[in-house]
């Protein structure tokens, strides 16, 4: 009895520590297919301009973008907090002031998410004439 006993108990843990095992391998990866824009040249007095990035999920795992930072209040991005399902895409809007910049720019934004060690990083660029 004992050594059936001991026999099931070493396989119900052999099964737990593969499960977990399992679970572990499973992560989200994050994917950008375009990571630079160039809006050309653009006129100051036209306004603010955007453009969208797509955000894939090739993981096996829910993607969550935790933050995406922009350099100054002149490019601000926007995305939703929702998890992005293994298989998924995302966007994320980039917009571009350019009121009082005349003058070429490159802005990089750096996204945050637990697909990645560390930062993605997207550049947008281009020149603002009057």
């Amino acid at each position: 009895m004992k050594q059936v006993l001991y026999t099931l108990t070493t396989a119900l843990c052999l099964l737990l520590a593969v499960n977990a095992s399992a679970q572990e391998t499973k992560k989200a990866v994050i994917n950008l297919p375009v990571k630079e824009y160039n809006f050309g040249t653009i006129k100051e007095g036209d306004g603010k301009v955007s453009h969208v990035f797509e955000i894939k999920n090739v993981g096996d795992a829910p993607l969550v973008l935790t933050r995406v930072m922009s350099p100054c209040g002149c490019t601000v991005p926007s995305y939703s907090k929702e998890p992005v399902a293994p298989g998924k895409s995302t966007k994320l809007t980039v917009t571009y002031d350019p009121t009082g910049r005349v003058y070429p720019f490159v802005k990089t934004i750096s996204i945050y998410s637990n697909g990645k060690e560390g930062p993605e990083v997207i550049t947008i660029k281009g020149e603002v004439v009057r």
